[in-house]
C-alpha cells in the first residue's frame, strides 16, 4: 500500500454497481446516515462477537488463559445481560427484571460469569440471541419515538441525561472492549482469528 494517503482509493461499498458487492448483514452502510451507521457498527460488533463464540462445545465455552478468570461462556452471558440492562433501565427506566430475575440473578457483578460455567452452549447461545432481539426491537421503537437526539432515562446524578445517541455509542464500546476478549480467547481454543466473520457465515 502506498505511504501517501491521498491517492489511496477506497473499497466499494456494498453492492456497488461496478463489483455486484453484496454485503452480509452486519456490514454498516458505506455511506450511511448517522442512524444507519452507529446501528451498523453496532451489528458488525455483534456479529463479530457471536463469531468468536460460535459452535463450541462446554469446554471450549469455558476455556480461561492465564491467570484471568474470564470465559466465553461468561461473556456470553454477561452481555446478555447488558442487552437487557442498558436498553431497558438506562433506555427508558422500566425493567421487569425477566428473564434475570426468574434464572436467580443476585445483581453482584461476577454473577454472570460465575454461572455461565454451569449452563449449557445451547443455553447461552439462546439467551444471548434473545437478549440481542429484544435490544432491536426496544431500540427500533425508541427511534420511531424520538430519533439519536430524545433523552434517556439514564442522567449523570446532576439531571443531566444522556441522549440515545451517547447510549448506542456506548454499547458499541462495550462489545469493542468485550470481542477483544473474545479474539484471544478463541485463539487459544481452537486458533480461530480474524476480524470479521466470512459473508456466508450466521450465527
Amino acid at each position: 500500500m502506498s505511504d501517501d494517503m491521498t491517492t489511496a482509493v477506497p473499497d466499494p461499498g456494498p453492492g456497488d454497481a461496478t463489483t455486484d458487492r453484496v454485503a452480509p448483514p452486519w456490514e454498516p452502510p458505506f455511506a450511511g446516515t448517522e442512524t444507519e451507521a452507529l446501528l451498523g457498527a453496532l451489528e458488525r460488533q455483534r456479529a463479530t462477537f457471536r463469531w468468536k463464540a460460535d459452535g463450541l462445545d462446554e469446554a471450549g465455552l469455558r476455556m480461561r488463559i492465564g491467570a484471568s478468570t474470564m470465559t466465553l461462556a461468561g461473556l456470553l452471558k454477561h452481555l446478555a445481560a447488558c442487552e437487557d440492562y442498558h436498553f431497558t433501565v438506562k433506555l427508558t427506566g422500566e425493567w421487569d427484571g425477566e428473564p434475570w430475575r426468574s434464572l436467580g440473578h443476585d445483581l453482584s457483578n461476577d454473577w454472570e460469569f460465575r454461572t455461565a460455567l454451569e449452563d449449557s452452549p445451547e443455553e447461552l447461545y439462546a439467551l444471548w440471541g434473545g437478549a440481542v432481539a429484544r435490544s432491536r426491537e426496544r431500540v427500533a421503537a425508541a427511534l420511531e419515538r424520538g430519533g439519536l437526539d430524545q433523552e434517556v432515562a439514564i442522567d449523570d446524578g446532576a439531571g443531566h441525561h444522556a441522549n440515545l445517541r451517547r447510549l448506542i455509542v456506548d454499547f458499541i464500546e462495550e462489545y469493542a472492549r468485550h470481542t477483544g476478549h473474545a479474539d484471544l480467547l478463541r485463539e487459544a481454543v481452537d486458533g480461530r482469528v480474524g476480524e470479521d466473520p466470512p459473508s456466508d457465515w450466521r450465527p
